[in-house]
């Protein structure tokens, strides 16, 4: 696999599409490996992408685009500025609980921070806010998306790793509230030392809250409706995928009214895109990871690993910081099928629960759309708020900083991550 590694990290160094770097990568192994026949190459881009897990992808990638144009985005926005109105900073504040609450709703980080820099951005701005500022906390609150359900990337890890989605699901949402937590910890201490003031003089009533919480209702059904419908068997992943177009097109139709055939139409060319890049990512990626298994690559690196260390918390703290260093050059979709059959492995040999492990590891990658020299979401938002990435980044650094701690606890402390899911799925047995 030497060469596959130097081929693909050549072609992203000269800036080729992620999904043809790993493909051609790929091919680079089997074209130097006589022994394994070139036509395996075709078999395992189709067979990647017949997997029926993996189909929940699509569904919500479409079902997410479909929310977003039906009035649950606008209304989410909402109650997200009654909740804090009152707090330093609130329109990045604002940013923070909307994420939390659109988990359920987009599933993916890059597409959640270009939305909210589309929306709140200009606001930010109009108030004074700086732009890195501004960029950074819209980027980098998106990261909560990866937690709560129905997060990608823990789709594509429970797939992949072969680990229950339901259970990696509902142990999504603690992290998830803790991330949202400590980021708005860090938006209000910033923004004070900014002067960037709150909206309200106090805090919002009980009866504003309720109003708001009541027109929010369906958006916030939503994900508990997931967890219920895996929890007792009624839908699978893939499933509940379905679903959730059904219950977006119904709701934009049905309860709001805004879901006309333009926006339907722009939808379903938005998901198109979307779902199409994401596809060849990962029929390439099938090429690449039967090399990976061929060369034993797991267990090797497994053993070496557990020489270094057979503590569970040490053993982490290395997985994270190789995961911190490949986020910085590497797309999240690459790396989550990349090293996810290689990783979970070591994790479980040194006592590390699969769905703990999950939760960590994408946390952690996705941080690495944010983060230089090639964050997806740096750039991104970086670009809808004209401010230099780098500048970005130097702004970003409480928000960084919030993100590491919620990380570093996570490692500390595993029941954040399974008491959830053990108390609806029962504790598991590995």
């Amino acid at each position: 696999m030497t060469v596959a590694f130097l081929v693909f990290m050549a072609f992203l160094i000269l800036g080729m599409p992620v999904a043809f770097a790993i493909g051609i990568s790929g091919f680079s192994f089997f074209w130097v490996t006589d022994q394994i026949p070139m036509t395996i190459t075709v078999q395992k881009a189709l067979s990647t992408t017949q997997s029926f897990t993996m189909l929940a992808i699509p569904l919500f990638i479409f079902a997410g685009n479909l929310m977003n144009n039906t009035g649950i985005t606008n209304r989410i926005m909402k109650l997200s500025n009654v909740l804090t109105g009152h707090l330093y900073g609130n329109i990045a504040q604002v940013s923070c609980v909307m994420s939390t609450l659109m988990g359920g709703v987009s599933g993916s980080a890059v597409a959640d921070a270009a939305m909210e820099s589309r929306i709140l951005g200009p606001e930010m701005i109009r108030r004074g806010y700086s732009r890195g500022w501004a960029a950074g906390i819209n980027g980098l609150s998106a990261l909560i998306v990866a937690t709560i359900p129905p997060s990608m990337g823990l789709i594509i890890f429970g797939s992949v790793g072969e680990v229950s989605i339901g259970r990696l699901f509902a142990a999504g949402f603690v992290p998830g509230v803790l991330m949202m937590v400590a980021l708005m910890v860090a938006v209000s201490i910033s923004a004070r030392r900014r002067g960037y003031l709150p909206e309200k003089a106090k805090m919002s009533s009980p009866g504003e809250i309720l109003k708001c919480c009541v027109e929010c209702v369906w958006a916030l059904l939503f994900p508990i409706f997931l967890i219920v419908f895996i929890r007792y068997g009624i839908m699978t992943p893939s499933e509940s995928g379905a679903f959730a177009i059904f219950y977006a097109i119904f709701v934009g139709w049905v309860i709001y009214r805004e879901l006309t055939i333009e926006s339907f139409k722009r939808t379903l060319i938005d998901s198109v895109k979307d779902i199409s890049a994401i596809t060849l990512i990962l029929a390439f990626s099938g090429i690449f990871g039967y090399g990976v298994v061929y060369d034993h690559l797991p267990q090797n690196i497994a053993g070496i690993m557990v020489e270094i260390t057979s503590n569970s918390f040490f053993m982490l703290v290395i997985i994270v910081l190789l995961l911190m260093v490949m986020g910085m050059f590497m797309e999240t979709t690459v790396i989550a099928l990349l090293m996810t059959p290689i990783l979970l492995p070591v994790a479980k040999s040194v006592g590390v629960d699969p769905v703990h492990f999950g939760l960590i590891m994408m946390t952690t990658v996705t941080f690495g759309v944010m983060t230089p020299p090639v964050g997806v979401a740096l750039y991104t938002t970086s670009t809808i708020l004209e401010c230099p990435p780098e500048v970005t980044a130097r702004e970003s650094m409480p928000f960084y900083l919030a993100v590491l701690t919620v990380i570093a606890v996570l490692m500390l402390f595993p029941s954040i991550s399974l008491t959830v899911p053990n108390w609806i799925f029962g504790v598991a047995r590995y």
